[in-house]
């Protein structure tokens, strides 16, 4: 006989956070919001963390690298899709890894008997200023010297003329010695006051460059999610079909986390892939598992998986139509809280926390917040994201207003039969699980996740919350009436737009 939950299928919306004692002092911008990804055994550190509980989906229309590295740039992490060729998918993780970093390998580099035109053709491709000149013209060459725009006039000086003669040579160059660290570096920059410093083994060859405008530029950006090299992070996506081939490619590309894309993670493929995963690379390496809506795979994933994070829900998205279609899935709030209660009751009987993620379901900043406030460590979102200027569709201008495509991977024009496919071979897609749409364009990525993380900070803040480890500790939730909802709007009043609106009733 068929089992059926006594409980009701619920959304975030239907809850609202009760306030708690605020202390004295206590202020948004004091609000640590870091969070982990990689599973914490007993007492210890995680391996791996994100400065804000905000990653974006493995999806075409979302995480292209522009998005990545703007995304890691405020403190949180993409998923760059899998529903691509392997090369390609390694080609977007290079890009957003060799994006900007502390130790910078030299991708345009000269030598000494090249003419300045052939420089100056270098630097407007590469839109590099300054150029390493080695002996072989590589960028692990024999530093001979740099040249550099202030060291020539374009329109005066004759083009024809090798670099040797304008270049400054390797004794008058300031160099760092390999092994020195990132802040030594800096400081010698400081002290000479220069913009570009080479690090060079013993033996005088280039090993890679530092410059004064990526420690202004990590300045502004305090939050940046790096890793040990000072290289911005990225995490990719995986599927059960190729993972033998892929995973190597994309580790090797510097892919910092994986998560396995799949719309059912609740499957004997996928903890063979994490298994396989588990005993072919080092165990440091982490691992994300799902998507499920139940205790029951939670407990699948990591009991037999071993996963690092586990991601909930199915058909919550707003293009995801798998409830639809199939009549399978779960109210995103109510597979949360009890994936969670699992999860807290997993971790008081081993040891072991489970970060968790929220995956869809989330249709504006308040539920982010419920969301994190139920227990979600890190929640995963698609339509937030592909509305920002960096997602990679190209914009359009529909009756006057800029919009953004935006397709599900379970749609035809996303052709990702590896995530929607009941075996391992490529067939004809016979019906969708999403929907293909169009989104309005709200700006920029620096300027939606200013506001989405000032309101977190400042709700944290009414609960008493320093941490986000608090703030799921502090959270007291009430369900809320048809009423009530109403009751927080405004239906009795006229609400002004714009400036004009004053104008016209003037």
């Amino acid at each position: 006989m068929t089992t059926i939950l006594d409980d009701i299928s619920r959304t975030f919306g239907e809850y609202l956070l009760i306030p708690r004692l605020t202390r004295k002092g206590q202020h948004p911008d004091q609000v640590c919001l870091r969070t982990p990804l990689s599973v914490i055994e007993s007492d210890k550190s995680p391996g791996f963390q994100i400065n804000i509980p905000l990653v974006s989906a493995c999806m075409q229309s979302v995480s292209g690298p522009r998005l990545s590295i703007a995304l890691a740039r405020q403190g949180g992490l993409s998923f760059i899709y899998c529903s691509q060729d392997i090369d390609s998918q390694a080609e977007m993780i290079r890009q957003v890894k060799t994006h900007k970093a502390g130790f910078v390998q030299s991708d345009s580099n000269a030598t000494q008997d090249m003419t300045l035109r052939e420089v100056i053709n270098l630097m407007k491709n590469t839109g590099h200023s300054t150029v390493p000149v080695t002996d072989d013209g590589t960028a692990s060459g024999e530093l001979l010297g740099l040249i550099t725009d202030q060291d020539f006039w374009e329109f005066e000086d004759d083009l024809g003329k090798p670099v040797v003669q304008h270049m400054t040579p390797i004794d008058k160059v300031i160099y760092g010695n390999e092994g020195i660290n990132l802040r030594e570096a800096n400081r010698l920059l400081h002290q000479h006051k220069k913009n570009c410093l080479p690090i060079l083994d013993e033996d005088g060859k280039l090993t890679s460059l530092v410059f004064k405008k990526d420690y202004e530029d990590h300045q502004r950006h305090p939050f940046e999610l790096l890793d040990e090299s000072k290289r911005l992070c990225v995490g990719a996506g995986i599927n059960t079909y190729d993972y033998r081939e892929r995973v190597p490619a994309v580790i090797q590309a510097g892919a910092d986390v994986l998560c396995f894309d799949s719309s059912d993670g609740f499957n004997e493929y996928q903890v063979e892939g994490i298994q396989w995963l588990r005993k072919t690379f080092d165990s440091k390496i982490v691992i994300g598992g799902g998507n499920v809506v139940s205790a029951e795979g939670f407990d699948y994933l990591v009991q037999q998986g071993e996963v690092d994070f586990v991601k909930v829900g199915m058909g919550g998205g707003s293009i995801c139509i798998t409830r639809e279609q199939k009549g399978v899935g779960r109210g995103q709030a109510s597979a949360l809280l009890d994936v969670v209660v699992r999860r807290d009751e997993y971790f008081q009987q081993t040891g072991r926390y489970i970060p968790i993620c929220s995956d869809g379901g989330l249709a504006n900043d308040t539920q982010i917040i419920i969301a994190l406030a139920m227990g979600a460590d890190f929640v995963m979102m698609g339509r937030y994201f592909a509305m920002t200027e960096e997602s990679p569709p190209q914009k359009t201008s529909i009756n006057g207003q800029m919009y953004k495509p935006y397709w599900a991977e379970g749609t035809r024009r996303a052709q990702n039969w590896q995530r929607y496919g009941d075996d391992t071979q490529p067939r004809e897609m016979l019906f969708e699980e999403g929907v293909d749409a169009y989104v309005p364009l709200v700006g920029n990525l620096a300027e939606v996740l200013e506001m989405t993380i000032y309101k977190l900070r400042s709700t944290m803040v009414n609960v008493g919350a320093d941490s986000l480890a608090e703030f799921r500790k502090q959270a007291m939730l009430t369900l809320v009436s048809e009423q009530s909802v109403i009751e927080a709007g405004t239906p009795n009043v006229f609400q002004f737009t714009a400036s004009r609106d004053f104008e016209d009733l003037g």
